[in-house]
């Protein structure tokens, strides 16, 4: 009886022990442990004119380059400039060796000169069998009239006939020499004029004025017909070469207000406009690329240089709207977890445009006034307990 006694009031002990161990465990667990309820943060479903803007990163770039380079193959004798020079409108930018120009110009101009005499040697010819022709003609006509007398024979007036032809053959001969002598002459006055320009092309000499961005090669290198040598660019024609994300580039248009921020110049926005969109994207990148013109007034900025581009797209008719961090994808949908009733419920929701602060339009799905879950602790569901605090850390 004793020892049941005993048993009994250690039993009790032990109970008085792990009942307040049980009791803040379950506490532990409710609050903090996996059964303790999510902290949340909600925002209220606004009504709000949602001024929608695009912003894409770019790279600056030359409107116009232009590419100075021989039109013939030749070695780079001078170069005259050099990078970032600023040069005028037929300024010597460099020279190419012109090897055996000058001996072939001076050929063609001798061909030339052999040329002319040979056609003045056949105008001599045709002179000559002019005359010859005349001669001929004089006494094929005589002979003719001998014959009407019976004073010659039918054989000396073919004689006369035939050398009255032989004649005018001649001629003939001589007004072709002198229409060769004359096309070969023309033709080496070509020959020597393509020369000589050929010869001038070797200069090359800038075709407007602007800065020297690259100089392509040194003194000495052989370069082939078309190798850009210097190239120069127009420094008051510079734009951006932006991309835009395609999802994002509805409205996108030429003629749109920009705000471009060097990474040169992070503290000041540049003004420009929108100049074109190109009518090829990219399909790798799955981007809209844009052309943004803009102009300094002191600086001309590296050529490459990266630039966030701003555009601001014409404000759409006031709607609900919410933060963009309230919109989630739940099993495929496009929806907001909403506190109504108070417990959790997830509501498919239609999105419209959004800004640059990160508000986006709701088009169709929420109330104005509704209370909506902003961030979360961990991943939400129908049944998910939840708390709602200021913020999370």
């Amino acid at each position: 009886m004793k020892l049941a006694f005993t048993i009994s009031r250690r039993g009790w002990l032990l109970l008085a022990v792990l009942m307040p161990l049980l009791l803040l465990f379950a506490w532990v667990a409710l609050r903090s442990g996996p059964l303790a309820p999510v902290n949340v943060t909600v925002v209220q479903v606004e009504e709000r004119a949602i001024s929608p803007a695009l912003f894409g990163i770019g790279t600056v770039e030359a409107r116009y380059t232009q590419k100075v380079g021989p039109t013939a193959a030749g070695r780079v004798s001078m170069v005259a400039v050099d990078v970032g020079d600023i040069v005028k409108e037929g300024q010597l930018l460099a020279q190419i060796d012109p090897v055996d120009l000058d001996q072939r110009i001076d050929a063609a101009a001798g061909g030339s000169a052999r040329s002319a005499a040979l056609e003045q040697a056949a105008v001599a010819q045709i002179a000559d069998a002019t005359a010859r022709v005349a001669l001929a003609q004089n006494q094929a006509a005589r002979t003719e009239k001998l014959k009407e007398g019976g004073w010659v024979t039918d054989a000396m007036v073919d004689q006369r006939r035939q050398e009255l032809a032989a004649a005018r053959a001649s001629l003939a001969a001589a007004k072709a020499n002198r229409n060769a002598a004359g096309q070969d002459r023309a033709r080496l006055g070509a020959e020597r004029a393509a020369l000589v320009q050929q010869k001038v092309n070797l200069r090359l000499v800038a075709p407007h004025a602007g800065l020297v961005v690259r100089r392509a090669v040194e003194p000495g290198t052989t370069v082939v017909a078309g190798q850009a040598v210097i190239e120069i660019i127009d420094p008051s024609q510079l734009w951006i070469n932006v991309r835009f994300d395609q999802t994002q580039s509805a409205g996108l248009a030429a003629g749109l207000p920009v705000r471009i921020v060097l990474r040169s110049r992070p503290e000041r926005q540049v003004p420009g406009i929108i100049e074109r969109v190109e009518p090829m994207a990219d399909a790798l990148t799955e981007e809209v690329l844009a052309k943004a013109k803009f102009s300094l007034v002191e600086g001309i900025p590296s050529i490459g240089e990266l630039a966030e581009v701003t555009v601001a797209l014409p404000a759409r008719a006031r709607t609900s709207a919410i933060p963009n961090a309230a919109v989630h994808r739940v099993d495929g949908q496009v929806g907001v977890w909403v506190i109504r009733g108070g417990d959790l419920e997830f509501v498919k929701v239609k999105i419209g445009a959004q800004n640059l602060d990160g508000w986006v339009q709701i088009l169709d799905g929420l109330e104005i006034g509704e209370q909506t879950v902003l961030h979360s602790a961990k991943a939400l569901s129908a049944n998910s307990r939840f708390s709602i605090v200021r913020s999370l850390p």
